[in-house]
């Protein structure tokens, strides 16, 4: 979690719990005294300093699955593609997946790095209007393990949030690895303090898939973080020569469509598999610029408009509201 320090004992309780400093795992830890004094139950401050920070940004977008292997960073790579399409927009993208970090590949920045100016971190530019950060920029290769503990990783997402150089943003898209884990708490706890317009759920027709997608939507509701929706990836096949389509992965027990209906969330589309949209991702390039008439593509242009109404509705209702 993101309030166990990195040189913590096993079974920390965390600085902010009720235990910190007096439970029998305490015993021996450099931070003891301090979390028992109760210092260690005020706010983070760099809570505050990233609402400020991000205060600039009009739209947070969490892109999240309680699975791997689904689609998470394809979707928000394609859906950073399609927000950056319109010149007029500012887009970034941030991957907090820590240890899997496929975004620097996906969006054809693979041996680029990060630069640090008087005011921070400066994020890779895919276009003048698309922005990226990842850890993937700052190992010395694509093939490093990064094998760390949670807070580190915590510490990590702190520093990304609080010190790169994001400018004025119309949409910052966060994309995370799956489950519901320390990245996930840490990076709702430290946009605690900034609006966040909601979370995207990414899943596969199978009930594999749904099982863990159904904790992850849990979570976004124990935390209070907004769904947007859900999108089902890889829903049947497309042949591109009979157009007849095939369930590669059948869904057994109804797909997105009918957990969506069980659980009262918005279904915002079904994406058909298309063997372009991986080729595209290995070749980091938008795949909805390369076939944007393939039926993938317009299933991801809904998405996205769907996507875009809906921050736009949720602005207005703030304004109202204020």
């Amino acid at each position: 979690m993101a309030d166990i320090p990195e040189n913590a004992p096993e079974h920390c309780p965390g600085t902010a719990s009720e235990q910190a400093g007096k439970s029998a795992s305490c015993q021996g830890c450099p931070n003891q005294n301090l979390c028992a004094s109760g210092a260690t139950k005020a706010p983070d401050p760099a809570i505050a300093e990233i609402g400020e920070k991000l205060s600039s940004v009009k739209h947070k977008i969490l892109v999240l699955s309680g699975k791997g292997g689904v689609g998470k960073s394809t979707f928000s790579a394609h859906l950073a593609h399609a927000l950056a399409s319109d010149s007029t927009k500012e887009v970034a993208l941030l991957d907090v997946d820590i240890c899997g970090p496929s975004i620097p590949r996906i969006m054809g920045l693979e041996g680029e790095q990060v630069h640090q100016s008087g005011s921070g971190w400066s994020p890779v530019y895919v276009d003048d209007n698309l922005a990226v950060m990842s850890i993937g920029f700052l190992l010395s290769s694509p093939d490093d393990a990064v094998i760390w503990r949670g807070p580190k990783k915590n510490g990590m997402i702190k520093q990304f949030l609080k010190d790169v150089d994001w400018g004025e943003l119309d949409y910052l898209i966060v994309d995370t690895p799956p489950g519901t884990s320390d990245e996930h708490l840490s990076i709702v706890q430290y946009l605690s303090s900034t609006p966040v317009d909601g979370a995207v759920i990414i899943t596969t027709p199978q009930e594999v898939s749904l099982q863990d997608v159904r904790k992850e939507i849990r979570f976004c509701q124990k935390v209070k973080l907004p769904i947007i929706g859900v999108v089902e990836n890889m829903s049947g096949f497309v042949c591109p020569k009979c157009k007849n389509t095939s369930q590669i992965f059948p869904p057994s027990s109804g797909g997105a469509e009918k957990m969506c209906r069980d659980l009262n969330l918005p279904l915002l589309g079904k994406v058909p598999l298309d063997p372009r949209i991986a080729q595209s991702c290995d070749e980091g390039k938008s795949f909805l610029n390369q076939v944007p008439d393939s039926p993938a593509a317009k299933v991801y242009q809904n998405v996205v408009q769907s996507i875009q109404d809906y921050c736009l509705n949720r602005a207005t209702e703030v304004q109202s509201a204020t």
